[in-house]
Order: C-alpha cells, then structure tokens, then sequence
C-alpha cells in the first residue's frame, strides 16, 4: 500500500512539473519581427516601377567605416526592392549588361533589360553613437519628456545620430536628377528600442556593436527617410516598367 502511494505521489509530482514547464513555454511565445524596414517608409502598391542601382556607400563621418557602409547598402537594397516601386539592378549588371540566350552580347532588348535607368549614391556624413546629450529632468533640459523617474534622478542622456546625403543620378546623361539629405536620431529615453518596430534586417558585422542601442534605432530610422525619400524625389517619368 505505501509503495502504490509513493508512486502515486512521483506520478503526480511528473505530471505537475510537466504542466509547470507547458505554462512556462505559453507565457513566453517567440517574439516575431517585422520583415523589413520598408513597411514604415513607405505604403503598399502595386503600379509602374522605375529601374534603379545603388552605388557603394561613401563614407565621409569620422567615426562610421567602410563595412558599416557596406552593411548598410546591404539593409537599403532589399528594402527598396520590397517596396515594390523599384527593379534594383546589381551593380555589376547595371555596368555590363549579360546575354542571354539566343541574343548576341550588347543586344538592345537585353541592354535594356539589364541596365539601370538611375544610380543612387549614398553619403554618410554624419555617424554617432555618443553624441552629448546633456542630463534629464529638472536642471537638465529633458522637460516634460524625460519622465518622472528622469526628472528625479537626473539621468544622463544619450543621444545617436546619423546622416546621409542621397543623390539620384540619370545613368545616361550623369546629370542629377535629385538630390537631399535624410537624418535619424535617437536617445535612450525615446522609448523602449524593439526590433519589430522598425524592421528586422540583420545589422552586419560593421554594425552589429550597435544591436539594441539607440544607434541601431538611428539609423533604421534613417534608411527609413531614405526609402522615402528616394521614393517621392525620383521624377514620375522613370516609373514606366
């Protein structure tokens, strides 16, 4: 009799703990992100597209690389051809167009098919992750903004920042079709950063040291004015595929 017991009471005890690991696995779901940044740029559709390239990014801020400009053309090409407004050539077929079967190299139809109406060129002028940012709350220029907890403490801010300057250049005739500058900009007090709020691209090796920083928050905001930028300011006349 106590031996069917204290199996009754191992069972039991099997049983509970199972539950206990199914509750802990129901209340803690797998967080899913957005696809990419292009969502909040830019909304649906479903017209005419225009056939774009985009160079390698040019970096000119002190403190940004050449592998964080790569890595953040790396985040823009997929973004802009998931707008569904672009056809976005690769770089070295926008140059040298390939053939195809059946049509001789330089063939019309296929140069046409494989080359870029407009380059994009892309500028980092203005790269940081640490900018000053003074002090929350009262006596440090927060406001209202801050918080009451800021206001209390005096938190110390940090801001990142980062800006590009795009240009939109006619592949043809070299001539500027548009030109502008797009900025980001984030503190630690902007609100809680989460990756599904502005896109779930993966940073890349240049900018992965910036995963969940108000860094990162800068420049996805950024690239998101540079999607729509680059949408509003290329002339209607190159949407025609």
């Amino acid at each position: 009799m106590k031996r069917m017991l204290a199996v009754s009471s191992i069972l039991i005890l099997g049983v509970m703990a199972t539950g206990c690991r199914t509750l802990k696995q129901m209340t803690h779901p797998a967080i899913v992100a957005d696809s990419s940044v292009t969502s909040a740029a830019l909304p649906a559709y479903t017209g005419l597209k225009a056939r774009i390239a985009i160079a390698d990014f040019d970096i000119k801020a002190a403190k940004a690389t050449f592998q964080i400009g790569s890595d953040l053309r790396e985040i823009l090409v997929p973004a802009l051809a998931s707008s569904n407004r672009f056809n976005v050539i690769e770089r070295q077929a926008a140059i040298t167009p390939i053939p195809g079967e059946g049509q001789p190299a330089g063939s019309p139809e296929k140069e046409k098919a494989k080359t870029a109406d407009l380059i994009i060129t892309a500028t980092v002028t203005e790269f940081e992750p640490h900018a000053s940012g003074g002090r929350a709350g009262v006596g440090g220029g927060g406001g209202a903004g801050s918080g009451i907890l800021g206001g209390l403490l005096g938190v110390s801010l940090n801001k990142a920042h980062m800006a590009m300057d795009i240009r939109i250049v006619d592949a043809a005739t070299s001539q500027v079709a548009a030109s502008g500058r797009v900025q980001g900009q984030a503190s630690d007090l902007g609100g809680g950063f989460t990756a599904g709020s502005l896109g779930s691209s993966g940073l890349g090796a240049g900018l992965s040291a910036y995963a969940n920083t108000p860094m990162e928050k800068a420049i996805r905001i950024c690239l998101i004015e540079a999607i729509r930028y680059i949408a509003q300011a290329i002339p209607a006349g190159y949407y025609k595929y």
